[in-house]
């Protein structure tokens, strides 16, 4: 069958889902790519968005639904059928879609795709989907949930271990209680908001609560303004903001001082951080290992005054190639992304607690790399865009622990200082290491969870220097 008889839109929406399945792609960074490319006008491009977006969020759900309607686990169906039966039962279960337009639309992908005879299988599981109502399936399939937590992922779409690691971290600032609102957040789509670099462009209109230079998109389609910028306006997370506006923010800035952003792919804080460093007259270079996403890094920030050095290195080689050179440091780690499940919606599923601590090794390496590389007074920015505690507080608190040149600074109070309206940072009740770090969360502040801790490098007691001045 040809692929001239299905709506675009849909086409769209299933190539993202299988090159997130079978390629491990960015749905966030793919789709605007796809649609641009089927030149989909603005109501194909808002369906496409949202089927390719509420499947691949609610990927568990229908993958539970699926193996019920079927009578075989998902894993026994082919990749291609599969992704294409979450599509449909997304269209069935949760949209206007007429059910008849969902089947067939579906039915039609899978002969395309894979062939007739899958067909044939693919229409007779969604005719069977589309037969009960997604009430009536929540509760079939959570009758046979094994756990109370089992339950909640099959209600909330996310994995069990997911769901545990949020509760702790909730709990730890004693708001376990907001679990529910946590989960509901993750499913919704964000608004669009908008970064003007500072000294370069003015926010519009309506402005974010927090962050100086956030502002929202009207309509929410952020093009227009994006086109007639040039490159000094963007979207940007407020989250993402607030931490690079922190680090700028923590102490005084000296004239000449010299920067570094140590993980900087795709460049969004790089760009903010640069048009930071040029109104305080600092230096501004970045890192990032990945030579594609340093490309992106060198995109970001062209359309600075200033020269910004990119630099392509594994960051914990590069920090140690530089020893007590810089002034500021931002070490925005690779992290699981839990933070992030709002616009990144297959993120919750990428992930599994095996990942962990082979991402709190790697991050611990940085942030104690990062260190090594900051001049006397000089201070680190470690931000996560996670809040499982193993991540955040966990490896701050490893580095600290270890070493007696790192004092931790108040990040909450910082953040505090600077934002343009009142923000309710918990605190975490604790004199432990980690204990003055700034947990944003978007059942709360709108914006991704983005965690960040701020840590001042002293001389060491004996008085002797660390390192020698940098060899760039």
């Amino acid at each position: 069958m040809s692929r001239t008889r299905i709506q675009p839109a849909r086409w769209v929406a299933y190539d993202v889902i299988r090159a997130v399945t079978e390629d491990d792609a960015y749905a966030n960074l793919l789709l605007p790519k796809l649609i641009a490319e089927a030149r989909l006008n603005t109501q194909d491009a808002a369906l496409a968005t949202e089927l390719a977006y509420g499947t691949l969020r609610r990927r568990g759900t229908y993958d539970a639904i699926i193996a019920d309607a079927a009578g075989r686990p998902v894993s026994e169906i082919d990749p291609a059928v599969l992704d294409a039966l979450r599509l449909g039962a997304h269209q069935l279960l949760a949209t206007r879609v007429a059910p008849h337009a969902a089947v067939n639309e579906s039915v039609n992908l899978v002969a395309a795709e894979v062939g007739r005879g899958a067909s044939g299988f693919a229409n007779a599981v969604l005719r069977r989907i589309g037969r009960d109502d997604a009430d009536t399936w929540q509760e079939r399939i959570e009758a046979g949930a094994r756990s109370d937590d089992e339950r909640l992922a099959l209600r909330t779409a996310h994995p069990v271990w997911v769901i545990r690691a949020l509760r702790r971290a909730l709990a730890a600032e004693g708001r376990d209680d907001e679990l529910d609102a946590l989960l509901e957040s993750d499913n919704l789509s964000p608004e669009v908001t908008l970064v003007a670099l500072p000294g370069l462009a003015e926010p519009g209109e309506p402005r974010r609560p927090y962050a100086a230079t956030a502002y929202g998109s009207p309509g929410g389609d952020p093009r227009e303004a994006i086109a007639h910028a040039d490159g000094l306006i963007r979207v940007q997370d407020e989250g993402s903001q607030l931490v690079a506006l922190a680090l700028a923010e923590a102490a005084p800035v000296r004239e000449g001082e010299r920067w570094l952003d140590l993980c900087a792919g795709p460049g969004g804080k790089t760009a903010l951080l640069g048009a930071l460093a040029h109104q305080h007259g600092a230096a501004l270079e970045a890192n990032e290992v990945v030579p594609t996403r340093a490309g992106l890094v060198r995109n970001a920030v062209r359309p600075l005054p200033i020269p910004i050095r990119v630099h392509t290195q594994d960051g914990r080689t590069f920090a140690a190639q530089h020893p007590a050179a810089f002034d500021r440091i931002l070490v925005d780690a690779p992290c699981t992304g839990l933070g992030a499940l709002r616009r990144r919606p297959e993120a919750r599923w990428r992930k599994s607690p095996s990942d962990v601590p082979e991402l709190v090794a790697l991050q611990t390496q940085l942030l104690d790399a990062a260190a090594d590389a900051l001049a006397p007074g000089g201070i680190v920015a470690y931000a996560t865009c996670s809040p499982h505690l193993a991540e955040t507080t966990g490896v701050v608190s490893e580095v600290l622990h270890r070493r007696d040149d790192l004092v931790e600074l108040d990040a909450r109070a910082v953040i505090t200082g600077m934002s343009q309206s009142p923000i309710d940072l918990a605190a975490r009740g604790t004199d432990e290491p980690g204990a003055l770090s700034a947990q944003l969360w978007p059942h709360r502040h709108g914006t991704d969870a983005m965690f960040v801790a701020l840590l001042q490098r002293v001389p060491i007691t004996n008085g002797a220097d660390s390192g020698a001045e940098g060899d760039e």
